[in-house]
């Protein structure tokens, strides 16, 4: 179910915790749980604000989830190889 997660992910796109939970098919608390576990195992990492503010002129605004309450999570190198998205 683990690799399901990170397949997701490398897809690409902006997914809620909820719209994720339901396409795998799992609770939003054991999706939650996996997101952590696979961020203490080294396959995502939590993205820290990066954004300079301009958010009027940015093109990914409307998809973009930094500067709201949700966590937003990318995949590091591990997680693109162990998806098999290189």
């Amino acid at each position: 179910m683990l690799l399901e997660v990170l397949r997701t992910v490398a897809q690409g796109g902006v997914h809620s915790q909820r719209e994720l939970a339901r396409q795998l098919g799992v609770s939003e608390e054991m999706l939650g749980q996996m997101l952590e576990d696979l961020a203490r195992m080294g396959y995502l990492k939590p993205v820290a604000g990066g954004c300079d503010g301009r958010c009027v002129t940015c093109p990914l605004a409307k998809t973009c989830a930094i500067g709201t309450p949700m966590r937003v999570w990318t995949l590091t190198v591990k997680g693109v190889l162990a998806a098999g998205r290189l």
